[in-house]
């Protein structure tokens, strides 16, 4: 098995000695927890695809320190990248824009841009100071499966395949960061997260903003959040991702829930009933320890029960987060 350390200095220093020698190393960002590799490294990155079992295509995010290190990776750093970071950086946003020729095309799925973000976690920072290199890192799991947000949800998703877990106690966020593409004449929304589009739109103008999400539900209700944009410039617009092993269900009610609960227990399936709290936040960073805990073996199903304002904003990424997590393989 990995070996499983305390996040104090010591340890943050063997690991980023690991990851200057090639190592995987799996950190807490106030998102989730990332498994590491030196993003100028193009085996060690490869070996992030090999652990994780992710497409190739899939791009990775990069993580730095500060943005001293971003005129070495960036071809073209826009204004607005410039005004988005001061405003939510360091924290959970990350940008796409233009890659240089050193960044390894392994990182970038082969695509002409790279996504990067300053993590906001004591830990991820000291990491990445200490280490000296931007350090790819996308959710430190198996690919397509529900993400970890403790030390022991790397253990046990990943297992032998990384040098060592950092262990930062649970991520306080909760989801993923949120992606925006500054490429373009208008900023586009790739991936909702933690930062919404409100907050976006103060600093950025008027926001292009997609969904491309599989699954619905299970009632009359449509996706609240239509349209898409083409996948995979960003991590995590996989139709299917961020995903229990237990079949996910989503239910628009309360009884609709108990409807379909009692249904599939009359034909013997086991079910566990998870209602979503009514405070969007709260919601986003228990939603994948909940998971994870319903997801131990003994349920053949999870019925979701959605609040009734999840066709409002603030509930953006947690519906985008079970839509793919409840879509068919």
């Amino acid at each position: 098995m990995a070996t499983l350390r305390l996040a104090d200095s010591t340890a943050i220093r063997e690991a980023a000695f690991l990851l200057r020698a090639g190592g995987l190393v799996a950190f807490p960002t106030e998102t989730v927890y990332g498994l590491g590799a030196n993003a100028l490294d193009p085996t060690a990155v490869a070996r992030i695809f090999v652990a994780k079992g992710r497409p190739n295509a899939n791009p990775l995010i990069v993580h730095v320190a500060d943005r001293g290190q971003l005129p070495a990776l960036v071809r073209d750093w826009p204004a607005l990248a410039d005004r988005l970071a001061d405003a939510f950086w360091p924290g959970p946003l990350t940008l796409i824009v233009a890659k240089s020729a050193i960044v390894p095309d392994v990182v970038t799925g082969g695509g002409a841009t790279v996504a990067l973000r300053i993590p906001s976690h004591p830990v991820a920072l000291e990491l990445l100071r200490e280490a000296g290199v931007p350090v790819a890192a996308p959710s430190a799991n198996r690919s397509g499966e529900l993400s970890p947000t403790t030390a022991e949800h790397v253990l046990r998703s990943l297992g032998d395949k990384v040098d060592l877990i950092l262990d930062g106690g649970p991520c306080p966020g909760g989801l993923e960061s949120t992606v925006v593409d500054v490429t373009g004449a208008v900023p586009r929304l790739l991936r909702p997260g933690l930062i919404g589009v409100e907050e976006l739109e103060r600093i950025c103008g008027k926001l292009e903003v997609g969904v491309k999400a599989g699954g619905s539900l299970s009632s009359n209700v449509t996706n609240p959040f239509p349209g898409s944009l083409e996948p995979l410039m960003s991590p995590g617009m996989l139709t299917r991702h961020y995903a229990p092993r237990t079949a996910v269900e989503l239910a628009a009610t309360a009884q609709e829930s108990a409807f379909l609960a009692n249904l599939y227990r009359t034909a013997g399936l086991r079910v566990a009933e998870y209602a979503l709290p009514s405070d969007a936040k709260v919601a986003a960073a228990n939603l994948y320890v909940d998971l994870h805990l319903l997801d131990d073996g003994s349920h053949d199903r999870i019925i979701v029960t959605l609040p009734e304002a999840i066709a409002t904003e603030p509930w953006r990424a947690v519906y985008d987060r079970l839509t793919r997590a409840s879509a068919e393989e």
